[in-house]
This record gives C-alpha cells, sequence and structure tokens, in this order.
C-alpha cells in the first residue's frame, strides 16, 4: 500500500506554532495547500502553491483528485473532523489515500475556557445554516457550544432565545481561543449587543423564565404546529414515530405529509435526521415550511407532487411514512426504496385504505394496529371523553 498523498491538518489560531513537529514538517514539505484565506494569512511564511476553496464548494473533489501523486495538504480550522472540511473529503476519497493530523476542536477549547464539561454539553453547528437549528436543543438548564457562521450568529440565537422565553439565558463569545487576538465577551439573550469578531464560538447557559413553554424533543404537543385541522394528532404521531425508528442522519420519506408534523418530529428525534415531505397542496406545503421553521428543522425538503410520481429520483429513505396518498403502487415503490432493515407505517381512518391496509398485510406481513384516543373534553361544568377518528396502522420492516 502506497503511502498517503493527502494530508488534512488542523490548525490553531495561532498558525504554525499550534502544530506538532512532525505535523509542521508535513505541511512545510507540501507543494499544495488548500485553505481559506485565514488559514494561507496563519501560514505565510510557507512557499507552497496556494488554493482557496472552490465556488462551488463540491469542485474541491475533483479539484484534489486532480491532484493525485503530488505532495497536498488541506487546512482546516481546529479538528479536520468535526463539523469541518476533513469529513466531507472523506466521504468522496478513499481513507487509505488520506492521513489526519488533528488539533484541538473550537469546541474543546471553549469547553476548557467556560470550565463545562464537553460531555455535557450540546455541541451544534449553525455554520452555513440556518440559526433555527438550535431550536430542538432548547431545555431548561442545559449547555450549548455553537459553532457559529458570522459576527451576526449570536444576534441571531439571542433573538430566538428571547422568543421562546430564555431571555435570562447566559452567552459568552470566545473568539480567536489559542491566539493573540484572543478575546471574550459575555451577556444574556436579554440585553445581547456585543459587537464581536467574525470568527468565533458561541456558549449558552440555557435559563428559562418563569411561565416559559418548553417543548420536549420528542412528541410535541399539537398547538406547537399551525394546520388546517387535518394533521397526526400527538397521540397517533408518537406511535406512529416509534415504530418509523428515527436514527441519526436517517432520511424519511412522508407521503402526504400535510403540515408536516411527522416529518418535523423525526428530524427533531435524532441527530442530523433529514425528511422529504411530498404534498401535492400549496396550502399544506406552505404550513409545512412554517412549522419546519419554528420548531428547528429548517432543513425540511418540500416537494409539490403526488405519490406515486413525486418519488421518482428521491435519496434511498431508511424509512417510509404514507400519511396520505395510500395505494398499492405507492407501497411498492416504497418497499423496492426503503434501505435494508428500513421501515414503513401507513395510517388509514377511512374503510377504504383500512380494507387496503388489511389486504397488504396479508401480501407483504407486518403488524396492524387500531389506535382510538379519546381527551377529556368540557361537558358544560364537567368533563367528558371525546373520541378522535381511531386510526389503523400498519407497520412493517424490510
Amino acid at each position: 500500500m502506497s503511502a498517503p498523498w493527502l494530508h488534512i491538518i488542523g490548525i490553531g489560531d495561532n498558525g504554525l506554532d499550534s502544530l506538532a513537529p512532525a505535523t509542521r514538517m508535513v505541511l512545510e514539505d507540501a507543494e499544495v495547500i488548500f485553505g481559506a484565506e485565514r488559514h494561507h494569512e496563519l501560514t505565510a511564511s510557507l512557499i507552497a502553491e496556494r488554493r482557496v476553496w472552490p465556488s462551488p464548494f463540491d469542485a474541491l473533489i475533483s479539484d484534489l483528485n486532480s491532484l493525485r501523486g503530488r505532495r497536498v495538504a488541506v487546512l482546516a480550522t481546529g479538528d479536520p473532523l468535526w463539523y469541518s472540511v476533513g469529513a466531507r473529503i472523506g466521504r468522496e476519497i478513499d481513507s487509505s489515500e488520506i492521513l489526519y493530523h488533528p488539533q484541538l476542536s473550537a469546541f474543546q477549547l471553549a469547553a476548557c475556557r467556560m470550565g463545562w464539561s464537553l460531555a455535557d454539553c450540546e455541541i451544534l453547528t449553525i455554520h452555513g445554516r440556518p440559526a433555527e437549528q438550535v431550536i430542538p436543543f432548547l431545555a431548561a438548564s442545559q449547555k450549548l457550544l455553537i459553532l457559529t457562521k458570522g459576527s451576526d450568529s449570536p444576534s441571531e440565537v439571542a433573538k430566538i432565545l428571547r422568543n421562546l422565553g430564555f431571555y435570562p439565558s447566559r452567552m459568552t463569545v470566545l473568539a480567536h481561543m489559542g491566539g493573540v487576538d484572543e478575546a471574550r465577551f459575555d451577556g444574556t439573550a436579554a440585553d445581547w449587543s456585543h459587537e464581536v469578531p467574525e470568527f468565533h464560538t458561541l456558549a449558552v447557559d440555557l435559563i428559562a423564565e418563569e411561565g416559559a413553554t418548553l417543548l420536549p424533543r420528542f412528541g410535541l404537543p399539537d398547538s406547537a404546529f399551525v394546520s388546517d385541522g387535518n394533521m397526526t394528532k400527538q397521540e397517533v404521531r408518537v406511535v406512529t414515530l416509534a415504530k418509523l425508528g428515527p436514527v441519526r442522519g436517517g432520511m424519511l420519506w412522508d407521503i402526504g405529509c400535510g403540515s408536516g408534523s411527522v416529518a418535523i418530529e423525526w428530524m427533531r428525534a435524532a441527530r442530523d435526521a433529514r425528511a422529504i415531505g411530498i404534498e401535492h397542496r400549496a396550502d399544506r406545503r406552505a404550513l409545512a415550511a412554517q412549522n419546519a421553521l419554528a420548531l428547528g428543522t429548517p432543513g425540511l425538503k418540500l416537494i409539490d407532487a403526488k405519490a406515486p410520481e413525486g418519488l421518482e429520483d428521491l435519496p434511498a429513505p431508511d424509512a417510509v411514512f404514507i400519511g396520505g396518498g395510500l395505494s398499492r403502487e405507492v407501497v411498492e415503490i416504497a418497499l423496492a426504496a426503503i434501505k435494508p432493515h428500513g421501515r414503513l407505517v401507513a395510517n388509514a381512518v377511512t374503510l377504504e385504505s383500512e380494507t387496503m391496509l388489511l389486504s397488504l398485510r396479508s401480501e407483504f406481513g407486518g403488524d396492524l394496529t387500531r389506535l382510538s384516543v379519546s381527551r377529556a373534553k368540557p361537558v358544560g361544568s364537567l368533563s367528558g371523553w371525546k373520541p378522535f377518528m381511531p386510526v389503523t396502522q400498519w407497520s412493517l420492516t424490510k
């Protein structure tokens, strides 16, 4: 096996001085160095050919492949495999061709500056992503370490915290950690007004104000969603998600997604979970998009289509939920597309769709469950049970 030709090097804010001697020798010997402008500024004394990140960024892989056989280094901030370019490259180029040179991550440095145990923190990134992605992790007495996207990020996060009742939360910006320009800025979500450097990490010690409405990661109340009334109710949704089995990075097809409640719960329930909602009604897609942003899943992809036509050329799912548009053809396409060990769940409320589920279960196997939910409602000065329409649920694992 030949020696790796591609070196992915984590570098600190103090430039070459942050590198171990062996790593520094590798970098000094490189013929071509890739990195952001700040990386090249930190290593300005080196004479190798310099290249900045291409646009679009995906072109980086073809650029690297064209240099195979030469001595190539890629610079990344901190740990190159933690929310960084190293992971992206590693998915495309065989690991035997790469040698990683780790550095202390921004999260490790920030945890030490704050005196927090890294294991007790939620580690998040909004670098190149909407700030709303922090919303599912907001809970009383939690600690967040957030990789940001620029100098405006703390203000964006503070606004989200204020809107959701976390006014007293303590916020700390840690800028240029480990470098000569290291700086710290402290405040709260209620009064945040600092102008901070673009390159920083944000630490948040969450404090909920009295009376704040705190949402669980899983099993959201129906009131958390805007809808036209046609949505999978909380009790049925919890059972549905349990059968779908959210997994980290997993992909869900939500067929007939309506206001998006199942897809959004899937994405909130597991780290980096993804979902595609297929919905042909524009008004319901608008509701789903509104819910996704408000509940911290802005990455929900919505497709204007009916099933089965809208199922063409989609990435293979780990799970499929059929909440609308049930047909034999849709089920056959879904079962063919689902990854091994993936799951399919279909809910029915009409006699016709229930009859179809009985037929599908007899052919493909799986489990049938009848879900009946009643909620206590006022009856004059007293209370009584108000039932919802019963739901027949078919589930199976491929």
